[in-house]
């Protein structure tokens, strides 16, 4: 689930995640044919793959999306950065977490101008007590993001 909520635009094959997830291909096959027949999933033909997305019109895409967010603590984060960090413009989530890969360590990357490095460092450490996992903190103002998220991947978790 974490691979298909986490970032909804991430399209992936039976191959793949085979190979990703280090099961066999019967196992991943019937999991996401759950999935699918559940509507939670869709697919679509590239070529001779079947690519699987997340179903972002099911009714409990937006619940399911929320769950993903709190169970990883992404929620905590963007709650405890926002109160007073700042100018904050966007929030990202790049890494394994954009690939939709789970990972003891989340990169974020906060987007704003004068933002107030020391208070952010400080929410970091008492969210990653919190959510028990490393947060990797990147900030950027405005005119460096783009280059930045063009050559990574990167899911945006707020924008004001």
């Amino acid at each position: 689930m974490l691979k298909f909520f986490l970032n909804s635009d991430t399209r992936a094959y039976l191959r793949s995640l085979e190979s990703e997830f280090g099961e066999s291909s019967n196992a991943i096959r019937l999991e996401l044919n759950r999935f699918e027949d559940a509507g939670l999933l869709v697919s679509s033909a590239s070529g001779n793959k079947k690519l699987y997305q997340a179903n972002r019109s099911h009714p409990f895409f937006n619940e399911l999306n929320n769950i993903i967010f709190k169970f990883v603590g992404i929620d905590e984060i963007i709650e405890k950065v926002l109160r007073r960090i700042g100018d904050l413009q966007s929030a990202y989530i790049t890494g394994d977490f954009a690939r939709g890969r789970d990972s003891k360590v989340i990169d974020l990357l906060l987007v704003g101008a004068e933002l107030n490095r020391a208070y952010a460092a400080k929410l970091v450490e008492k969210a990653e007590k919190v959510i028990k996992r490393k947060i990797r903190l990147l900030i950027m103002d405005a005119e460096e993001v783009d280059s930045y998220i063009s050559t990574n991947e990167a899911l945006l978790i707020w924008e004001r």
